[in-house]
């Protein structure tokens, strides 16, 4: 009995014992089941993602979007713009202490792994599973160069990690750790808008990233992670405390010792003055943006790395300015002038709101080279950061009396001479051809002065004369050599347009007036000359466009009578007043209730004009005619543009001239009766513009030093009707 009790209890024994291995073969089995779907799953995702990782172009690596440069017709950097504020720099030009710095805070096992660490992913995982959320990342300076080179690597997903992991794993085979290092520190942003070690080092230390001391280098890493919260413009204490942190990881890992780093503690730091401005708040850089958005793409354009080659003259766009700024300043203390002033506004404004538009006086300047069309200076007002509405470019007004010799080069070419007379007096009824109603304009004096040369019409600015040689040369060929100008189309068919009631802005107005100069060709403005990509290739180039918009004759007998403007007539005060003694010609302009003051003139090389008004039509100030608020910018332009040797130079001459008798009255050559009538002159016309025929008016039969054969019709019977 004791035998059969001894024998019965193995079995419970034996039992659970089989029991245990079973459950641990079941436990061994499920593991290797585990282990192995994990390996094949592992597999399939690494094959899968290294497919996704292999996609991304490597080359891209070093496409960093850099900032385009903007420079002027010689050379030199007007701005920057678009693309990201950095500079390329080569590891060997940048402080051993910022790449300590870096690796310190960012990755100090960079050297001993292949783009994943895989013990700083363990840290990682243990930290997040202890905090039970996501508090730290495991991205080495690989990870994080591949996150900012593709932009659709930004997302915090799973996805995206294996993604970067993969392609991390790719650059290290592609590049050497010097490589990547160099790619990373010129790739990520540090703040206020700084791209790149070289920008950082000079925006916050304005000194290279060669010359970084081991205080700045160890701030300019801290801030690395998160560069606007910790960028030492918008908090000093923030950026001090991650610096310490930095210095003292240096000295954990043995980069630097303690002694430097309680050095670099104390080290007396100081920042730029101010951060550094990315977008030039003026005129210039807003019009060539412009035209950017015209002539690229937006992806071209926000890529940046091009170099902007423009018309543009920095030193004539400076004296434009600032002629500007004075001349505004002395017309805001005439007598009687009743508007806000610049200096008040200014006193009042919060500095960050943009007024639709300005109070105060403004004006515009726009310099036209006659040779190409090309910009040389663009003044849109006198503070673009109150307004970034370019009144040169922009602005649509009323352009007076500066229409004028539009009007004259017409009825030139329909056979007007400028020595012929024409009648200053009052319209009379159903004179006017095109007219609907009745309408008679006045002249600024008050005053008609009878039987006039035509000459005298348009130096004395006289209106009644004006619309009279208007209506000689017709509605439609007047509209016709505005439109060829480049002055565009009028809103309104009206003979009101003869005198100026026609709306257009500065920058056309001053080309369509080059074309007094250039002997009738039209060439179009243009501001951007070329853009070249960062190979030095040319992606745009404008070519000069031109037209014969008025005939060479009519240009020349035209500009002929434009510079008596500036000898004797509303402008004469450039040369008396103001000292100006270069061949020109031009002229002045005022709206209805001086609302507007203009002044357009040339020499052989260059065409300014000048605009003054107030954003809001209104009285600038009685009597401010172009010749009184204009005029005087224009002089100090075109002073400074003769100082700059931009200097008239005699035209070639494209047409014959031949010396001529004729007759005051017809137009027509003199005849024996003109000169005992006393309408005989004498004057020099281009080849094409001499009369055919006598003058019929005074006898028949005359002398001229060439003779021509005559034709049937004449002037008279067109110019008759002036003098009914």
């Amino acid at each position: 009995m004791m035998e059969s009790m001894f024998m019965s209890n193995p079995q419970p024994y034996d039992s659970s014992k089989k029991a245990r291995r079973r459950f641990w073969r079941i436990i061994t089995r499920l593991l290797l089941i585990v282990t192995l779907l994990g390996l094949i799953i592992s597999a399939v995702v690494l094959a899968v993602y290294g497919q996704v990782a292999a996609q991304y172009d490597l080359s891209k690596l070093g496409a960093m979007k850099q900032r385009s440069i903007v420079l002027d017709c010689k050379g030199r950097e007007i701005g920057k713009l678009h693309g990201e504020n950095r500079e390329i720099v080569t590891l060997d030009q940048v402080s051993p202490y910022f790449v300590k710095a870096l690796l310190a805070r960012e990755d100090s096992r960079f050297y001993d792994h292949g783009g994943v660490d895989y013990i700083g992913v363990a840290r990682a995982l243990w930290r997040d599973l202890k905090e039970q959320k996501m508090v730290q990342g495991a991205s080495t300076l690989t990870m994080q160069l591949a996150r900012n080179s593709f932009d659709n690597l930004n997302t915090k997903t799973a996805h995206r990690k294996l993604v970067e992991a993969l392609l991390a794993r790719r650059i290290e085979a592609a590049k050497s750790k010097d490589e990547i290092i160099e790619l990373y520190m010129n790739r990520i942003f540090f703040g206020t808008g700084l791209y790149g070690i070289e920008r950082a080092s000079k925006g916050y230390f304005g000194r290279p990233a060669s010359q970084l001391t081991l205080g700045e280098s160890a701030m300019i890493a801290g801030i690395i992670r998160s560069p606007n919260r910790y960028s030492p413009f918008r908090n000093w204490e923030g950026a001090i405390r991650e610096r310490d942190n930095v210095l003292d990881r240096m000295v954990v890992k043995e980069f630097i010792t303690q002694a430097e780093a309680d050095a670099a503690k104390v080290e007396d730091m100081a920042v730029a003055a101010s951060p550094v401005v990315h977008s030039q708040e003026n005129y210039m850089m807003e019009a060539v943006r412009r035209d950017l958005d015209v002539i690229l793409n937006s992806q071209d354009i926000e890529d940046g790395g091009l170099t902007i080659h423009t018309t543009l003259d920095k030193d004539i766009q400076f004296i434009a300015e600032q002629s500007l700024t004075a001349r505004l300043l002395e017309v805001e203390k005439l007598p009687g002038y009743k508007h806000i002033s610049k200096a008040q506004f200014d006193a009042e404004w919060d500095t960050v709101s943009e007024p639709t538009r300005v109070p105060y006086l403004q004006g515009a300047i726009a310099v036209v080279n006659n040779s190409t069309g090309g910009l040389l200076a663009v003044v849109g007002g006198r503070d673009c950061q109150h307004s970034r509405f370019n009144r040169a470019m922009q602005g649509n007004r009323p352009i007076g009396s500066t229409i004028k010799p539009f009007v004259y080069a017409s009825a030139i070419e329909q056979g007007l001479l400028p020595g012929t007379l024409v009648e200053d007096a009052p319209i009379r009824r159903d004179e006017l051809k095109d007219a609907n109603g009745y309408w008679s304009p006045e002249n600024s004096d008050g005053k008609f002065l009878g039987m006039q040369p035509a000459t005298v019409g348009l130096v004395r600015s006289r209106n009644a004369m004006t619309v009279r040689v208007g209506n000689f040369a017709g509605l439609d060929h007047v509209l016709d050599t505005l439109r060829n100008a480049g002055l565009g189309e009028a809103e309104i068919r009206t003979p009101q347009i003869y005198i100026g009631n026609m709306g257009g802005n500065l920058k056309a107005l001053t080309s369509a007036m080059s074309v007094f100069a250039t002997q009738g060709v039209r060439r179009r403005p243009f501001l951007i000359e070329r853009i070249a990509d960062g190979n030095n290739e040319n992606v745009y180039e404008t070519p000069v466009l031109e037209s014969q918009a008025i005939s060479r004759g009519a240009a020349m007998l035209t500009s002929r009578m434009l510079e008596k403007v500036m000898n004797e007539g509303t402008a004469a005060s450039a040369r008396s007043e103001y000292g100006f003694k270069e061949k020109a010609g031009g002229k002045t302009g005022t709206t209805n209730d001086y609302h507007d003051a203009w002044f357009v003139g040339y020499t052989s090389e260059l065409t300014c004009g000048v605009w003054v008004g107030l954003d809001t039509p209104q009285t600038i100030v009685e009597g401010g005619y172009g010749g009184k608020l204009a005029l005087p910018v224009w002089a100090d332009v075109m002073n400074g543009a003769v100082e700059l040797n931009y200097k008239a130079i005699a035209p070639k001459a494209e047409s014959m001239m031949t010396k001529v008798h004729l007759c005051q009255m017809t137009g027509n050559l003199s005849s024996n009766g003109c000169q005992s009538a006393g309408q005989d002159y004498v004057d020099e016309l281009p080849d094409e513009l001499v009369p055919v025929m006598f003058c019929s008016l005074h006898g028949s039969g005359g002398k001229m030093e060439k003779q021509r054969a005559p034709s049937s019709g004449g002037l008279w019977g067109r110019f008759k009707g002036l003098f009914k």
